[in-house]
């Protein structure tokens, strides 16, 4: 009977804990990495450390530009079937051009085919 108290009381104070870590966990949010440098920059300004104010910028360049290119990456994702048929509509029409030149080569009749 001790043991059986013991395990109910585990499982019960385990469970316990695991509503308790959900409740108190929260998720980043988008504006805190900005917040986060911003305030970096005041902190270590106020210590009156000196800041290497180009890297900071080429480092926010670097994550504004990867931010893009994957903005860029879903927009030309959904965007691709159209792309790709247009491509594929440019390479019938040539194949088409040269077909009908090699077929107009020797009846005389040469329609902008040079």
């Amino acid at each position: 009977m001790n043991f059986l108290k013991k395990w109910l009381i585990f499982i019960l104070s385990s469970i316990v804990l695991w509503y308790a870590a959900l409740f108190f966990v929260t998720p980043a949010k988008a504006d805190d990495y900005n917040k986060a440098v911003i305030g970096h920059i005041i902190t270590e300004t106020i210590k009156g450390t000196d800041i290497d104010t180009m890297d900071i910028l080429e480092n926010e360049l670097a994550n504004l530009g990867h931010k893009y290119a994957l903005e860029m990456v879903s927009i030309i994702e959904s965007y691709l079937p159209q792309i790709l048929e247009g491509i594929a509509a440019d390479i019938r029409l040539k194949a088409d051009s040269k077909y009908k030149c090699l077929l107009l080569k020797n009846g005389g009749m040469n329609d902008g085919c040079s």
